[in-house]
């Protein structure tokens, strides 16, 4: 019986931590300087931005994403509206014709 209880426990804590590991940023519940803060200093950041939506976001002057994508625009919801971002995307050459 002893055993018992403490495999439940064991499980119990180990699945806590684990759900909570899963657990990403929500830009909704966050200002616009909060979420261009928490980019600024990790770098780039893995962000909640819709009930089943997330992306990764990036310094716009940084070196964070892969070869040949750049830093382009985005937006992301905050309490306070809607905040300009970055995220990794290829580059957008607009030649004159």
């Amino acid at each position: 019986m002893k055993a018992r209880s403490i495999a439940w426990i064991a499980g119990a804590m180990v699945f806590a931590v684990t759900a909570t590991a899963d657990a990403r940023p929500d830009t909704r519940t966050m200002s616009c300087e909060q979420v261009r803060s928490l980019i600024q200093g990790h770098r780039a950041a893995v962000l909640t931005t819709g009930q089943n939506t997330y992306d990764r976001y990036v310094r716009p002057f940084g070196n964070e994403c892969d070869w040949p994508d750049v830093p382009t625009a985005a937006s992301v919801p905050t309490r306070d509206g809607q905040c300009r971002v970055y995220r990794c995307g290829e580059p957008v050459f607009d030649f004159p014709r």
